[in-house]
């Protein structure tokens, strides 16, 4: 039944096609006929069958399907013409519900594959603009004016080998059939590959697959299953052996996030909900966290709560409040801020970890750039953020990231989505990704007295959106230094001791899989007057212009208590889930946001705006400056100016003069003198 091309190529003999599509229309009227009558009445384009119904039919036409993909297809869709020869327009046949031994991994794809139908599955990581490209040209002979059609299947335009009227060999293309089409890459989603450096594929979607329904689910960010043949193009430059290979799709599915993918069995959901109901289910998580790191307890308990993250909400104007926390740590060097970051990419599903010394708004956010070779034109391509959608990125050294980049962060952190606007791609990807951060001083070592800004070059704006922000302090002390040495000697030479403690990041994964999937607690009046109370409290011992709360954190409050509750599968926010969110955000706040001249919290100090202790000693020295004006005009000496302020006790005068002329409230008209703008 199968004979061999010139090309070493099975193919299907002539004498069987006939055969073929009369088993294949026996099948469409057996199984799809009201499909079928559907079809010119709705202007569909294409049919979906069920792959499972054609191989319970005829496991021989399922068998050619897989084996001899193109030609079987092309025979199927002929038999679909001569059923309803009335058909205007093209009708593709999309098959779906394939068995699960057929899919692949990406990294697997071999030279056998290639004329053969496969499946994989991948993450959008690049896609270009939807573009007409030519299905049929039409050529003139230029000898007798004979028309020519030509059905298009490969990348560059095929002319007639001869005339079959003269046999000559010229011609002109004088008409085409177009349809539109794009060029996606797809990359292997990260608890496929199991740490291994992900591979990536380029994906061809013609026809009805890039409709604006379906060109929104092949948007980069977004996780596709494709159904297609696997082919080969010759590269650009000549004389190389190697060939690029991609999947010209027939059809691909849209999967939902991995959260609602990770199989749990029936044992699984056991153990899952045996563990719920553990009183120490808390400290058990912690313990799992970067167990070989040692201490940290509150960040890892701040990060578990990032891990199952609050509920998002959709306001009835179409606005959103987001349900990822964000968390920033800054800290001292060898305080094991890399180590945690890296270990949390790769517990979370489709979690992704970039360190900002190399990080651009590309890898983080999203780019259009330009790619001729094979994508043409402008391709929209992905950043860490997006790949990360519904899971966590991690990005150390958040302080090294390029100031343009982080603005770039702005949307991503609060909306959830990034929009794009360039060249003629306008586009809005999903980005519900939390961030955890990781920061170092600028002067090597946090100083606590030192303003956070002055430390870490971060926009106020950004700071401000992180939900907590923790501070890690290498500080010698022996008690601690002793039981660090204790902790390594266990984890390092006594592990089956340590670890038997703690759960597998296999049973993590699965664990917040079924509590994102099937928690979503509502928050109870005692839980939120708990909230609303350490509100209040912190509002009413603000002094003067130092406001120590603010709605934000008021917000991100009940984000941590949606998302402890949901650690214990509770479909309620108790009260116990409202004090651990407020300990948190305490330590936080305590920690970037005290003052100590006020005794108090200044919600200013912890996001990188001016405390309300330094606005005061700029408008004592801009007063001063204006007293000393009316004495010596616009030339007042500085040391003149250092010495009132010193007497009232402002000691960074300096500083703060410095701060003026950078904001051009002053200038200096000669060294050593002071003039007011």
């Amino acid at each position: 039944m199968i004979v061999e091309s010139f090309t070493k190529e099975l193919r299907i003999e002539e004498s069987e096609k006939n055969d073929i599509k009369n088993k294949f229309i026996e099948f469409l009227e057996e199984y799809y006929k009201e499909e079928i009558g559907k079809i010119s009445l709705e202007g569909l384009r294409s049919l979906k069958i069920d792959f499972g119904l054609l191989q319970s039919f005829d496991l021989e036409l399922s068998e050619l399907l897989i084996s001899y993909s193109e030609e079987t297809l092309k025979i199927f869709e002929e038999a679909l013409y001569d059923y309803i020869p009335e058909f205007k327009e093209k009708v593709r046949i999309r098959f779906f519900n394939f068995p699960k031994s057929l899919e692949t991994r990406i990294g697997n794809l071999r030279s056998e594959h290639i004329g053969k139908l496969v499946i994989v599955d991948g993450i959008v990581k690049k896609a270009s603009e939807v573009r007409p490209e030519i299905y049929e040209a039409i050529f003139q002979c230029i000898e007798c004016k004979n028309l020519i059609s030509v059905i298009q299947t490969e990348r560059i335009i095929k002319k007639p080998i001869k005339c079959p009227r003269c046999e000559s060999r010229t011609f002109e293309m004088v008409g085409e059939r177009l349809y539109d089409a794009r060029w996606i890459v797809i990359e292997e989603p990260y608890e496929i590959i199991s740490g291994e450096r992900p591979t990536s594929i380029m994906v061809y979607l013609k026809e009805d697959l890039v409709d604006p329904k379906n060109r929104i689910k092949t948007d980069p960010g977004n996780r596709i299953k494709v159904i297609g043949i696997l082919k080969r193009i010759p590269r650009k430059r000549k004389n190389l052996r190697t060939l690029e290979i991609f999947i010209d799709a027939i059809n691909f599915e849209s999967l939902e996030t991995e959260w609602q993918e990770i199989e749990i069995s029936k044992e699984d959901e056991e153990k899952i909900i045996q563990l719920s109901k553990d009183p120490n289910i808390y400290q058990k998580f912690i313990n799992s966290i970067a167990p070989t790191i040692f201490g940290l307890e509150e960040i890892k308990e701040a990060i578990l709560l990032q891990m199952f993250g609050g509920n998002e909400k959709m306001m009835p104007d179409g606005s959103r409040i987001r349900g990822e926390v964000h968390i920033l740590i800054i800290g001292d060097p060898s305080t094991g801020k890399s180590q945690i970051l890296k270990v949390i990419s790769q517990l979370m599903p489709r979690g992704k970890y970039v360190s900002g010394t190399t990080s651009t708004a590309a890898g983080l956010i999203a780019t259009v750039s330009r790619d001729e070779e094979f994508l043409g034109g402008w391709v929209l391509e992905a950043g860490a953020v997006v790949m990360a959608n519904q899971s966590v990125c991690a990005i150390d050294e958040f302080e090294k990231v390029e100031k343009k980049d982080l603005i770039a962060l702005h949307e991503a952190m609060e909306q959830g989505s990034v929009s794009i606007a360039k060249a003629s791609i306008v586009a809005t990807l999903p980005a519900k990704t939390a961030i955890l951060a990781g920061a170092n001083p600028k002067y090597g070592r946090f100083d606590p007295y030192i303003p956070i800004k002055e430390q870490i070059e971060i926009p106020e704006t950004l700071l401000s959106r992180f939900d907590l922000k923790f501070v890690l302090r290498d500080i010698p002390n022996p008690e601690i230094d002793k039981k660090v040495i204790e902790y390594i000697e266990k984890t390092r030479f006594f592990e089956e001791e340590r670890f038997k403690e703690i759960l597998e990041p296999s049973f993590i994964r699965k664990y917040i899989a079924y509590a994102r999937k099937n928690c979503k607690p509502k928050m109870t009046k005692e839980a939120f007057e708990k909230l609303a109370n350490f509100y209040y409290e912190m509002r009413q011992k603000s002094i003067g212009t130092a406001v120590s709360i603010t709605l934000r954190q008021f917000e991100a409050l009940i984000r941590l208590a949606e998302a402890s509750a949901k650690v214990r599968l509770s479909n309620e926010v108790k009260e116990e889930d409202a004090e651990r969110a407020i300990r948190l955000m305490k330590i936080s706040l305590t920690q970037l946001g005290f003052e100590p001249e006020l005794g108090t919290i200044d919600i200013d100090k912890a996001e990188g705006r001016i405390s309300s202790t330094q606005r005061g000693k700029i408008r004592s020295v801009r007063n001063i400056i204006e007293d000393l004006q009316k004495i010596f005009g616009n030339m007042i000496p500085e040391q003149e100016i250092i010495k009132r302020a010193k007497e009232i006790g402002i000691e960074d005068v300096e500083e703060i003069l410095n701060k003026m002329k950078m904001e051009g409230e002053i200038y200096s008209p000669k060294p050593g003198f002071i003039g007011k703008t």
